[in-house]
């Protein structure tokens, strides 16, 4: 089969597993109310609260050790194997009758997606070209962001049927969907190398924590680590808390600020992604910045959008802040593996994928907490415009110290 061309086909196949990703650990958000009646421990916010935390701590240590794997195994054979495992969760939670049996779960479920990210992001990575990269993640990050939409359908399916057939229903498909990897994916190989004019990569083998050695005394990727972190505390408020700040700026109802907020950003998010891909892709075959540029621009509209988040009282206001922060982060996210791909060699990508992830994770779990005490007591709007303060911070630092030589690092 023609590389670049299955190099597509990759990207189609995976924007699946992105969407099932993402709508399988978002259902339960919105399964709440009908799943309290028959376990009564859900009746708790706290007990509701432990289930939320234990995915994202879970999620957020395994998604180094994660990276390794996917950087010493067949990735694959890791996808498929993830995909299975996770939708197989999903459908036992449908016979879960305890809360301990869902928390259980929740952690399964935690080390499971946690295989997926850096060893699908790696895989569309060595698939593409630096010609095509950054629209070929920004398209698949369009099915993160799509799953995210489709998860809060949950409520509405579970109210039609039961929770239980909902959570049976996506397990299926998952599952269903697993097998068909099976026969359609392939892992990146030394004849793929071959036919991407001038991107020869020999992914050799080394020992098993090289890749941290490595990682850990390269400058630059201290830098990345930082800046992905810093607008991970954003990205993760507007996830959690974004209805309950519009409902608290435009003093509506959570049943309209819910949809106005997660439509709003999730359709922006979706635009930013391919407009930062396209950008991306063009400016770095002119300017060897030109990622680092486009990524720059993403964080400098979330700045004055968290501003007008924060302390916004109008419609026009607050929903015109959120498709600019939107736009913004969309712009941001597409971005992150390909800049990655400048400074990290193909054989510790994954690695490197699964610490950011890691820290990213860990930053959405502290702002949430915080941003929680925040909304108790009254200072939600206030905090959200802080934001903007340390984003300014990491944008400067990005643009200040990264300083790529090379459009695509490679090490043989």
């Amino acid at each position: 089969m023609n590389t670049k061309r299955y190099a597509w086909v990759v990207v189609g196949l995976l924007w699946v597993v992105a969407l099932l990703n993402y709508m399988d650990r978002q259902m339960l958000s919105t399964m709440k109310p009908a799943m309290q009646i028959d376990i009564a421990e859900l009746q708790s916010a706290t007990n509701f609260g432990y289930l939320m935390a234990i995915f994202l701590w879970i999620y957020g240590l395994t998604s180094p050790v994660s990276g390794i794997i996917a950087d010493k195994f067949n990735r694959k054979w890791l996808i498929v194997g993830s995909l299975f495992v996770w939708s197989g969760v999903t459908y036992a939670m449908g016979y879960a009758t305890t809360f301990n049996q869902i928390y259980w779960l929740r952690a399964i479920m935690g080390v499971s997606e946690a295989l997926y990210i850096p060893a699908g992001l790696s895989l569309i990575a060595d698939f593409h070209s630096p010609k095509t990269r950054s629209l070929a993640i920004g398209i698949h990050m369009t099915g993160l962001y799509m799953g995210q939409a489709l998860g809060g359908f949950g409520a509405t399916v579970a109210a039609a049927f039961s929770w239980q057939v909902t959570f049976h229903t996506f397990g299926c498909i998952g599952i269903f969907y697993s097998l068909v990897l099976i026969f359609f994916l392939r892992e990146h190989t030394t004849s793929d190398q071959l036919q991407q004019s001038g991107q020869i990569r020999i992914k050799a083998k080394s020992s098993l924590f090289r890749g941290f050695a490595v990682l850990f005394t390269n400058l630059s990727f201290w830098i990345i680590l930082f800046y992905f972190a810093v607008p991970s505390l954003p990205g993760w408020a507007a996830k959690n808390w974004l209805p309950t700040l519009f409902a608290q700026n435009l003093n509506i109802d959570m049943s309209k600020a819910g949809p106005l907020s997660t439509i709003t950003i999730a359709s922006s998010s979706f635009l930013g992604v391919l407009f930062g891909g396209i950008l991306s892709d063009k400016w770095v075959q002119r300017n060897i910045k030109g990622r680092i540029y486009t990524s720059a621009i993403g964080l400098g509209l979330t700045i004055p959008s968290l501003l007008l988040l924060g302390f916004g009282h109008s419609l026009w206001n607050v929903v015109g802040a959120a498709i600019c922060f939107g736009l913004g982060f969309g712009m941001f996210d597409a971005n992150n593996m390909p800049i990655l791909c400048q400074f990290v060699s193909a054989k510790y990508r994954a690695t490197a994928y699964g610490l950011m992830n890691m820290v990213g994770v860990f930053s959405g779990a502290y702002i949430t907490d915080l941003l929680g005490k925040s909304s108790d007591a009254g200072s939600l709007g206030r905090d959200f415009a802080m934001l903007a303060g340390i984003v300014l911070v990491a944008l400067c630092i990005q643009l200040y110290f990264l300083r790529p030589k090379h459009n695509d690092f490679i090490e043989i």
